[in-house]
């Protein structure tokens, strides 16, 4: 009996040690998921997001063509994204769109909308909605930025009125990469991000 449970004991442990460790969900202070994955950008090079990452961090902003929520923000996204470039944040835009793909969110929709929001950064196709998934990101735009560690000091929306620009009192995005960039904790860390529903398939 002894020898039959010293047996079963041994499998336990043995079984256990292959179990895969469970995902938690993305919150301050965690580590950049998927950060080897090579997605293609519009320009047709391959990318990842560790390679995108610049000195002082990584925001990566999850967006869509054809959001009303991205009509009313394109200022406001391309404002922040050439702040944080100015301040050595490699920036990464992401296309989780995939029920889409063959309709305005398609690859070529998406150089076409790069080009005519005049982007200097990175436009990635996220096939199968990998990295939307490895960050829990839902929304578009949805924001998350990362500091030179790779750990995530902020994820939310840009600011607290997407839908209304004239409105804004508090511009969330902004004042995280200030904090982050003085060594601070951040402020606000965390917010709702207001926008279209990523479009995964089914």
């Amino acid at each position: 009996m002894m020898k039959a449970t010293f047996y079963l004991s041994c499998c336990t442990v043995l079984l256990s040690s292959f179990q895969p460790e469970l995902e938690i969900p993305l919150e301050p202070g965690g580590l950049l998921p998927k950060s080897e994955l090579n997605c293609t950008d519009v320009s047709g090079k391959e990318i990842s997001l560790n390679t995108a990452k610049q000195e002082n961090g990584l925001l990566v902003i999850f967006c869509s063509n054809s959001c009303p929520y991205m009509q009313r923000n394109h200022d406001r996204l391309r404002e922040v994204c050439t702040y944080a470039r100015k301040n050595k944040i490699g920036v990464v835009m992401v296309n989780s769109n995939e029920a889409a793909r063959n309709d305005l969110e398609s690859f070529a929709a998406m150089k076409e909308y790069a080009i005519r929001q005049q982007f200097s950064w990175y436009y990635v196709v996220d096939k199968k909605a990998v990295l939307a998934d490895a960050f829990d990101a839902n929304h578009t735009p949805e924001c998350f930025l990362f500091n030179k560690n790779s750990r995530l000091a902020y994820n939310g929306g840009i600011d607290d009125s997407p839908g209304n620009a004239d409105a804004v009192k508090t511009r969330l995005l902004h004042n995280a990469i200030n904090d982050m960039l003085a060594g601070k904790p951040v402020a606000v860390n965390t917010s709702h991000s207001l926008g279209c529903n990523i479009k995964r398939n089914l």
